[in-house]
């Protein structure tokens, strides 16, 4: 926690909302990581964050990065979790368990399935080669496909790429069409932003939520610590939009 906020009972929930005030204005959308706050039990003031959002800034949405999955009555209890308990316009989903883990979910709101994800260990099942007509392709590229032209009959639907991976994205890009990508990785993790905007793309320069969370949420441990969360935001859009700033 900054210097201002430590030893504070409602830390968690007033850093959120300083975070949120000083930069709702530059981004798309708030994706609260729910383990950061389970760890420290502060679910209700995640609650309390993600009811801000909604209220304050009803135009940004709001995405619960949870990464559900699971099946039957399980899954429906967390989608009533992330949709009736905090609120989310969507949730972060791991499609591995297949079309019946995910449906729950269109019920309430959208989901974006995990593809091809930032880690180096993601490339341990997500890169292994599947047969698909005469040939096969990678996995991600499988899912990638599976959820832009089945899934999203159900209901509104998005992808997780790294942006650690750019000719990954572009080879999801293509079979995913107009989907939004959400695209973690940039800022601590060395993802480039104008390269994942290159690959990732849709034809008229968006269709991509770029994510970039510790480098803005502690850009300053002190009094500024809002003010310098603004200012990495701020470079975070001109390195991935250049041309419009």
């Amino acid at each position: 926690m900054p210097t201002p906020l430590r030893g504070d009972v409602d830390a968690v929930y007033k850093f959120c909302i300083e975070i949120v005030d000083a930069t709702a204005d530059l981004v798309c959308a708030f994706k609260p990581q729910i383990a950061y706050f389970a760890a420290q039990r502060a679910e209700a003031a995640l609650e309390r964050v993600c009811a801000y959002i909604r209220s304050q800034y009803p135009d940004v949405t709001l995405i619960l990065d949870a990464k559900r999955g699971d099946i039957g009555s399980t899954a429906q209890q967390y989608a009533l979790e992330a949709f009736s308990r905090y609120g989310a316009h969507a949730v972060t989903v791991n499609p591995y368990l297949g079309l019946d883990s995910v449906q729950p979910f269109f019920e309430h709101g959208a989901i974006i399935a995990l593809c091809r994800t930032s880690n180096p260990g993601g490339a341990d099942l997500q890169n292994l080669m599947v047969s698909h007509g005469d040939g096969s392709r990678p996995l991600f590229v499988h899912v990638a496909d599976l959820v832009a032209n089945d899934w999203s009959r159900f209901g509104e639907c998005g992808l997780v790429v790294g942006a650690t991976y750019p000719n990954e994205l572009a080879a999801v890009r293509a079979v995913a069409r107009d989907l939004p990508i959400l695209v973690p990785g940039i800022g601590q993790q060395g993802g480039d932003a104008a390269a994942v905007v290159s690959a990732g793309g849709t034809a008229d320069g968006f269709g991509l939520i770029i994510s970039s969370s510790r480098a803005v949420l502690y850009a300053s441990s002190d009094d500024d610590f809002a003010e310098a969360a603004r200012a990495v935001a701020i470079e975070s859009r001109r390195a991935a939009l250049p041309t419009r700033w």
